[in-house]
C-alpha cells in the first residue's frame, strides 16, 4: 500500500493537539490511527500522543500475519480499551490533566477489507473513484441533534456547540467502541482525519482532490490548505492509506503539527 500523512495547527490554535500515525505494511496489513486531543494546557496532545503511541506500539506486537475479520477487530477492540485506560488513569495524576480525553480512530486493511474503529468526531472516508462513503458516524452533540430533526444540516455547521462530544477516549472508566468493516478495490483510498478538516471541506472537494495527478502526500497536504483557507479554526491532520502496491518502503508518522513525507 502507499500512505501519506498531513497535519497543521491551523490559523487559531496555538498548540496543535492532533496525532498521527500511517504504516504501509504491518505483518501484511496497512495500519493508520488519527486522534484530537481535547482538554486544558497541554493535556489533549498528552491524552492524543499517548492514545496514536500505545495503539501503535501494540498494533505492530499483536497484529499477526494471517488474521481473519473477528480476529481484527477484537485487537482493535481490546487496544483502545487498554488505551482508554491509560489515559483515564493518567487524567487522575494531576489536577491539570483532569477531564482530558481524545478522538481516535484507527483503521487495520488488507487488499479486500479495511476495518475502522472509532470514538468522537475523527472519521473515516472510502474514496472509490467519483464515490465517497463516510464510514464513521460522529459522536457529537450536534449530530444528535442532527438525528433527532432538532436542527438542519445547516444549522448544524454553525452551531455553537459543535465541538461538544457525546463520547470520547480516557474521560470514563470504560468506553463504547464503533467498528465498521468495508470492502475495498485496488486504488480506493482510506483517509482518516481530524474534524480541522471535515467540517471545512466538502466531501465533493475531497474526492475532486484525491483525483488530481498530484502525487499522494501533495493531496494531502492540498487538503490541509483548503481547510486552512476556509478558516482554519481548528488543527487539520489528513492521513490516506491507498490500496496500491508499494513502490518504496513507506512509514508516516507525524506527531509535532508539520507535514509527513510522501510514501
Amino acid at each position: 500500500m502507499k500512505t501519506a500523512n498531513w497535519t497543521d495547527t491551523g490559523r487559531v490554535r496555538l498548540v496543535n493537539e492532533d496525532r498521527s500515525f500511517v504504516e504501509a505494511c504491518v505483518s501484511g496489513f496497512g495500519f493508520a490511527v488519527v486522534a484530537d486531543g481535547m482538554g486544558g494546557h497541554l493535556a489533549g496532545e498528552v491524552a492524543s500522543q499517548m492514545t496514536t503511541q500505545y495503539i501503535t506500539e501494540q498494533v505492530r506486537e499483536r497484529l499477526q500475519s494471517g488474521m481473519g475479520t473477528e480476529e481484527v477487530i477484537s485487537l482493535l477492540r481490546t487496544l483502545i480499551r487498554e488505551a482508554n485506560s491509560k489515559v483515564y488513569r493518567h487524567s487522575h495524576t494531576s489536577e491539570q490533566y483532569m477531564g482530558m480525553g481524545t478522538t481516535v480512530v484507527a483503521a487495520i486493511a488488507d487488499e479486500r477489507q479495511v476495518i475502522v474503529a472509532h470514538i468522537g468526531d475523527s472519521r473515516a472516508y472510502v474514496i472509490s473513484g467519483p464515490n465517497i462513503v463516510q464510514l464513521t458516524e460522529d459522536h457529537s452533540l450536534v449530530n444528535e441533534l442532527l438525528k433527532s430533526g432538532q436542527i438542519n444540516e445547516e444549522e448544524a455547521q454553525n452551531h455553537p456547540r459543535r465541538n461538544v462530544l457525546v463520547r470520547a477516549l480516557g474521560t470514563d472508566p470504560e468506553v463504547d467502541i464503533d467498528i465498521v468493516c468495508h470492502p475495498w478495490q485496488e486504488h480506493d483510498v482510506l483517509l482518516l482525519c481530524t474534524d480541522g478538516l471535515s467540517r471545512l471541506v466538502s466531501p465533493e472537494a475531497i474526492v475532486e482532490t484525491l483525483r488530481s495527478d498530484a502525487a499522494w502526500n501533495d493531496k494531502a497536504g492540498l487538503l490541509v490548505q483548503q481547510a486552512l483557507e476556509a478558516g482554519g479554526d481548528d488543527n487539520i491532520t489528513v492521513v490516506l492509506l491507498i490500496n496500491e502496491p508499494e513502490e518504496a518502503s513507506s512509514m508516516q508518522e507525524d506527531g509535532t503539527g508539520g507535514r509527513g513525507e510522501a510514501g
